[in-house]
């Protein structure tokens, strides 16, 4: 196993995913850059949402090594790796169904405050009021910031999580198929949204829509039966025949 680099925020080093009989996941290996957008693409049971889970300690590991900023995670619990600087928005919507869109992100942003004097009122804190806005601003929710979000359409919905999820500020986000339930409408106009939003953040993104992928991505890993088959540029990924015949059906 190789040592991480300076730009290394995340190495997944031989891991292997076993559910009795089944291995969902084989010797994997997988290491994202800092500030990069990695898509994990894949025929449905290829693994990949098994592959976030172990990264993000939902599922321990049965072999191998997860490393995140150089650290050794792999025995982490979920709270514990979160709290180290890891976010992730899932296939389903996760909201406070009955709180405000304000209220959402204002949750997200001062849960990483610290608690230096608890008996000053949570409300007094300018400088998560402030972050709030900010991230209000960068969603495009300003102006339904007092709106339940369970009133949003689910495409607002979307961009709420990733707001939420900024709030936490990651270190790395995974956005677990940001696009699903959503018409291809309003999947390209979340794409545009999450390009302005996105810009700098080191993401993993496990996404079924090539266009947006294809939009998105700086580099693609593509798994296969557990295991990851080819990486590329999008380009390259594009052309490979190999990806042809087990994920486009050519």
């Amino acid at each position: 196993m190789t040592a991480a680099t300076v730009e290394t925020i995340l190495q997944v080093l031989e891991v292997s995913k076993s559910f009795g009989g089944l291995l969902a996941i084989n010797r994997a290996n997988l290491t994202v850059k800092k500030g990069e957008l990695r898509a994990l693409i894949g025929p449905n049971g290829a693994g990949k949402t098994t592959m976030l889970n172990l990264i993000t300690g939902i599922y321990p590991v049965s072999k191998g090594q997860i490393r995140f900023k150089n650290q050794d995670v792999t025995r982490l619990s979920p709270d514990k790796i979160s709290h180290r600087g890891l976010a992730r928005t899932m296939q389903i919507t996760s909201l406070f169904a009955g709180l405000t869109v304000y209220e959402n992100i204002w949750a997200a942003v001062q849960s990483r405050k610290k608690f230096l004097n608890p008996f000053i009122k949570a409300s007094r804190w300018q400088d998560v009021r402030e972050k709030t806005e900010a991230l209000l601003e960068l969603t495009g929710l300003q102006d339904k910031a007092d709106w339940i979000c369970s009133s949003l359409s689910y495409g607002e919905q979307r961009i709420l999580e990733m707001g939420i999820a900024l709030g936490t500020e990651p270190d790395l986000l995974l956005l677990d198929e940001p696009t699903a339930g959503l018409s291809t409408q309003e999947s390209m106009a979340l794409v545009m949204k999450m390009r302005t939003m996105l810009t700098g953040q080191t993401i993993i993104l496990v996404e079924h829509d090539m266009g947006v992928v294809m939009q998105l991505a700086d580099y693609i890993s593509v798994l296969h039966y557990g295991e990851i088959l080819v990486e590329g540029t999008p380009e390259t990924i594009k052309e490979n025949e190999e990806v042809k015949k087990v994920y486009l059906g050519q």
